[in-house]
């Protein structure tokens, strides 16, 4: 939250909007002081008990009650299209909500010598996610479970353990990153693969091989297609995915995602660039046909996409290729919607450039960043293209962040 103190600017954590608190500063920067509050003298009626650990995985808005927590993102939206990108939203801006228990469906836990879990906000020590209210209560059992391996694993090289469930939380895929040999730990990960709950147990792939190691169980975790985006085209055709792969992570709120998406994509020609292992590309071909080309470069997501697009060949093309790439290679887009999902730090320059030029007759923003998102709006307002719809979607709650969906046309007049 922001404060200010003899003409300096003070982020607050542990703050409402409107409250008279007490802080401490932790670190002073040139023109921005870091406190947090340790004594609330007049508090606000949004503000709500924290169980747990405050800041344990990033629950800081935990303290704020839900209802202001989706007001207050409503404003960020809102000043950063403002501030970085010149951009004033007349409609009013409403937010796709979600349960706060059990949203998460993918994590990364870290992993020290005495625990696995989350990151404490601000610093590099693990803390007990249990309480979190993030994942699903038997998974919160599991990651507690997992702590009783913690150091072999630490001895092993393994810092952090990615986790992937399925929509239901009914497959859960544990992916071992390692630093070294994990031959050394083999009774500590045999024990994590006979752990309840944990249907599949993979490592870093030889050198060589595709895909990442088998340790135990099946390596993914499926969905049927048609949980994401119900279509006739959808069958009985499945989504699936590896741990180490992108994909959306709350549960409750990515069929909403995906839909909005897609019913922001007329016509036949689309290009989605960033795709992941197809979430928006697939679920699209199946509903509408035409053609979809999806463009990926991760290697732990291509082998997903081309298995979950093989069934619809040749109405989705995959392309393994950096965005850069692939648009260097295309210098023409008229006719078609372009789709992008890029990593949180946006859009490279070079990609505002190509993808301005290419022209393209609309572009479906995907962010979890409004910063740089409305930095790249305002890049591609300047070559012509208008904001015409603003949706949002709060993927992480207790958190400051948001996913927007953003359209944009080509000649479009800014919203």
């Amino acid at each position: 939250m922001l404060a200010r103190h003899d003409g300096r600017v003070v982020l607050v954590a542990g703050a409402i909007p409107g409250e008279h608190v007490r802080v401490v500063v932790e670190q002073a920067k040139r023109d921005v002081l870091l406190a947090k509050t340790v004594e609330v003298l007049e508090a606000s009626p949004d503000r709500r008990p924290v169980s747990g650990v405050f800041g344990c995985g990033g629950r800081t808005f935990a303290h704020v009650a839900y209802r202001r927590q989706l007001q207050l993102k409503t404003d960020i939206v809102r000043d950063a299209f403002r501030r970085t990108g010149g951009l004033d939203l007349d409609e009013p801006l409403s937010i796709v909500a979600s349960p706060e228990r059990g949203y998460r469906m993918r994590a990364r836990l870290h992993v020290d010598a005495e625990r696995v879990g989350f990151l404490e906000e601000g610093s590099h020590r693990v803390c007990d996610l249990t309480n979190s209210s993030q994942l699903l209560p038997k998974t919160e059992r599991l990651v507690e479970r997992l702590g009783s391996q913690a150091r072999a694993l630490a001895g092993a090289g393994v810092r952090t353990i990615e986790l992937a469930e399925d929509l239901a939380g009914d497959q859960c895929v544990l992916h071992l990153p390692r630093s070294g040999d994990l031959g050394g730990a083999a009774d500590g990960w045999r024990a994590l693969a006979e752990l309840p709950g944990v249907t599949g147990l993979t490592t870093e792939a030889e050198v060589g091989a595709v895909g990442p190691r088998v340790l135990a169980g099946a390596p993914v975790v499926t969905d049927a297609l048609a949980s994401f985006l119900p279509s006739d085209g959808a069958g009985n055709l499945t989504l699936r995915r590896h741990a180490p792969a992108f994909f959306q992570a709350n549960r409750y709120v990515v069929r909403e995602l995906v839909t909005a998406v897609a019913d922001l994509v007329p016509g036949t020609e689309v290009v989605d660039l960033y795709a992941g292992v197809g979430l928006f590309a697939v679920c699209i071909a199946a509903r509408q046909g035409g053609h979809v080309t999806a463009v990926e470069r991760d290697s732990s997501s291509v082998p997903d996409l081309r298995s979950n697009a093989a069934p619809l060949d040749p109405i989705v093309e995959v392309v393994r290729a950096p965005v850069e790439t692939y648009l260097k290679r295309t210098p023409r887009l008229t006719g078609t919607t372009v789709i992008v999902d890029p990593p949180r730090a946006g859009l490279s320059r070079e990609v505002r450039t190509r993808l301005a030029r290419a022209r393209p007759d609309r572009v479906v923003y995907v962010s979890c960043d409004v910063a740089t998102q409305a930095r790249d709006l305002r890049a591609l307002g300047l070559q012509g293209y208008g904001v015409t719809r603003v949706q949002a979607f709060d993927m992480f709650p207790n958190t400051p962040h948001v996913e927007t969906v953003v359209l944009l046309e080509h000649g479009g007049s800014p919203g």
